[in-house]
């Protein structure tokens, strides 16, 4: 069929609160809202303002009253555990209930925060539809990040409550949470008045008298009670939740979420973007750690009433590069979203894809990619084996949902490679040069949003508007600053590059790492790369490629790296200066899969750097270094 999205963006250009109007009346509301947008509240408006809602009801409640309570709400899926299990709305609404009932016996009230530890279990679910439920603020912190970490974040959300869980399990090793939350409460300021563990079997852990509690113990206690706990009525405009943007250092960016808003953006983005309908089965694999667990994992998917699939494991080695595959055949998963990373470390162990072959993907329909750029050579790769659409869009934990896209359910758009392609409806996008001027079509620039932003987008900061202001609103004025780069073709199509911090100046020509990267990704054995810029003293920085090989190649390294060094010499030409290229056994990556290349030019350039939080694996910064010295 013929897309519908120019008609439907234009009619949002035309009158954007008639349009948001017509998609909040897919939410229930205790109280609808007295304005649409309220432009004198906030920094830059306020959506919905008046509303009152409530988001648990909405993800859960709501499908049990309307027929479909027998229907899995949560397929848990852990092949690190060996554990699967299918959990109903109606289960979701008795397991919500009992752990918002503890959570009010323990002084847990409508505003309070209430800090979430804990890895990929639907209990992390259930614990922040509770929160949801009563009107508490859950922010949830990687299950594993680091003590120190997470105690910033104690002191900046102030929590009364924590809920955790004894351990985290990664493919190679289990994770013991329980001593860094207990040295992570020891260093915080803010000292919260109990705990919630959850003992796992893979490793129990001790309880410290008076301030942890046992989960198990407390919610068999509450399913036998089975008390009711209304959804508490909360403005659209209060809180959901604070998340805490990765990678960062010093006093952390909690990032703002609101209920009304944000259930309007998310149920008309699951229609009319990944094209899913209620009752289907969708699957983000990412973490409920961060923003795509939370948009796409827990509260889209829920609210739009579909299976939601909450998966335990790691593209690779859980415990082969077909477990995607096996996910998708077993559970009957129409769309699938995750890191292009993930696609790059399949193809890497399986470049001819043959394990795809082992199952029926026959029922599956869509692919959809974020979190890095999707190079050209991994959507191809996709597109082959899998044999269906695979769709690359833009976004940020600012925004919580797509920026730009493909939105498939008003009718595909034609594809270019590398280009996420549109912007959607409530995004107006302009290119500005560093001066605040509009740049030519095609030309490299500072990729800006006009505001207000919309429904779903981060209102402010936790605690710290004017830090809100100076960090995304001062530098552009009328503007958010998205902190990437990139530039919009003639047809309109957005081409994101690379951060702004990762564009290189090399003898005064701007050059995107991006760019680059995109030509090394084609050349036949290498599974994946990064482009960094290294500070020269003649040209101000030169591209230095670090290349990870695909499994089987046993060809010289100095060769492939020759050939790597003339494809981007050829395709991007010798202003690039791209000289230096090495063979690395893998990336630093944060646990979402983003590509750590700031702390890899600061390892280059000499310059003190501080171990990233959210660091996979802190070895590999070792890695970089030997390959950088040349060990």
């Amino acid at each position: 069929m013929s897309s519908k999205y120019h008609e439907i963006y234009a009619a949002w250009e035309k009158d954007p609160e008639a349009f948001w109007a017509s998609a909040a009346q897919e939410i229930d509301w205790f109280k609808p809202a007295e304005k649409i947008f309220d432009p004198e509240a906030g920094s830059y408006g306020r959506w919905f303002a008046g509303a009152t809602c409530n988001t648990c009801y909405n993800c859960v409640d709501r499908h049990v009253e309307t027929g479909r309570a027998e229907q899995a709400a949560i397929i848990y899926d852990s092949p690190v555990t060996g554990s699967r299990k299918s959990i109903s709305y109606r289960e979701l609404l008795q397991e919500t209930q009992a752990l918002a009932a503890i959570l009010k016996d323990k002084g847990v009230k409508r505003g309070d925060r209430v800090i979430i530890y804990m890895p990929m279990i639907p209990e992390a679910a259930v614990a922040m539809l509770a929160c949801a439920r009563i009107g508490a603020i859950h922010s949830v912190v990687f299950g594993g990040f680091a003590a120190s970490e997470l105690a910033t974040r104690i002191d900046d959300a102030t929590p009364n409550f924590i809920i955790s869980a004894s351990c985290g399990i990664e493919p190679s090793r289990i994770v013991a949470y329980k001593p860094l939350l207990d040295e992570a409460i020891d260093l915080a300021s803010h000292k919260v008045t109990g705990t919630l563990v959850l003992q796992r079997e893979q490793l129990a852990c001790d309880l410290v008298e008076g301030r942890d509690h046992d989960f198990a113990t407390l919610m068999a206690e509450a399913r036998e009670a089975a008390e009711d706990v209304p959804c508490e009525p909360v403005a659209a405009t209060d809180p959901l939740y604070v998340l805490y943007t990765s990678g960062t250092t010093g006093q952390p960016k909690g990032v703002v979420r609101d209920n009304g808003g944000h259930m309007v953006a998310l149920k008309w983005s699951m229609k009319a973007i990944y094209d899913v309908n209620p009752g289907e089965v969708y699957w983000a694999a990412s973490d409920v750690g961060w923003v795509v667990g939370h948009s796409y994992i827990v509260y889209g998917p829920l609210l739009h009433g579909c299976t939601t699939v909450l998966f335990e494991g790691k593209p690779v080695g859980t415990p082969d590069p077909g477990t995607f595959w096996r996910i998708i055949s077993e559970h009957k998963v129409e769309t699938l979203f995750t890191a292009p990373t993930a696609f790059r470390a399949i193809k890497g162990q399986d470049p001819d894809g043959e394990y795809v072959k082992k199952y029926d993907l026959s029922h599956f329909r869509h692919l959809f990619l974020a979190g890095e750029r999707a190079d050209p050579v991994t959507i191809h790769w996709a597109e082959d084996k899998l044999g269906v659409p695979v769709i690359d869009h833009w976004w940020q934990t600012e925004t919580g949902w797509t920026i730009a896209g493909n939105p498939v359910g008003l009718g595909i758009m034609p594809v270019k490679y590398g280009s996420p392609t549109v912007p959607m409806p409530g995004y107006a996008m302009d290119i500005l040069d560093d001066e605040g001027n509009p740049v030519a079509r095609s030309e490299l620039g500072n990729i800006v949003v006009r505001l207000p932003l919309p429904p779903g987008s981060f209102p402010t900061l936790w605690n710290a508007e004017e830090r809100f202001r100076d960090a995304y609103l001062s530098e552009f004025p009328g503007y958010y600053k998205t902190a990437d780069a990139g530039y919009m073709d003639e047809d309109g199509y957005l081409f994101i590059m690379a951060r702004t911090d990762d564009i290189i100046n090399v003898a005064g020509h701007r050059l995107s790492t991006g760019g680059m990267e995109e030509v090394l990704a084609e050349h036949r054995d290498v599974a994946e790369c990064a482009v960094i810029g290294i500070a020269d003293e003649m040209k101000g920085q030169v591209p230095c490629g670090f290349l990870v090989l695909n499994a089987g190649v046993n060809r010289n390294p100095d060769e492939i790296c020759s050939e790597a060094v003339a494809l981007v010499r050829e395709k991007i030409g010798p202003v690039a200066a791209f000289k230096k290229a090495l063979v690395v056994k893998r990336l630093p990556k944060t646990r979402s899969g983003k590509i750590l290349r700031a702390t890899m030019q600061k390892i280059a350039d000499g310059q003190e750097w501080k171990m990233p939080a959210t660091i996979d694996d802190p070895a590999i910064l070792d890695e970089i270094d030997a390959a950088l010295s040349g060990n």
